[in-house]
């Protein structure tokens, strides 16, 4: 039986979740703006460009590190890539994401494969 995801958790974390892509497409945008490659990019933050595009991407999280640096990088504020910086670079995401999928599984409730 397959159960429905009314917590008031799930919304909350696609909202994160949102918020992440909503980071890494300004980013790119800046970034393209600014006439840089991910290459250029990747090589001031010393990480490849693969570790750089899944930023980009959002196939990781931004935290204050990653996002200190690039806006460095750019030579802009981090509230202009992400206009609520100050939560990009707390761990209160990454716990409260540890929750939800703790109490997804205590509760049977199956994990969908984007959030794994």
């Amino acid at each position: 039986m397959a159960i429905r995801y009314t917590s008031k958790i799930y919304p909350k974390l696609l909202k994160a979740i949102s918020t992440m892509k909503i980071c890494g497409q300004s980013i790119r945008k800046i970034r393209r703006e600014r006439d840089l490659t991910q290459e250029y990019m990747a090589f001031e933050m010393g990480i490849s460009q693969k570790a750089y595009s899944d930023i980009e991407n959002s196939k990781v999280k931004i935290n204050l590190e990653i996002l200190t640096k690039i806006s460095d990088i750019l030579d802009i504020k981090p509230s202009d890539i992400c206009s609520i910086s100050h939560k990009c670079g707390t761990n209160d995401f990454e716990e409260k994401y540890k929750q939800l999928l703790d109490y997804m599984k205590k509760n049977n409730i199956e994990v969908p494969e984007s959030l794994k």
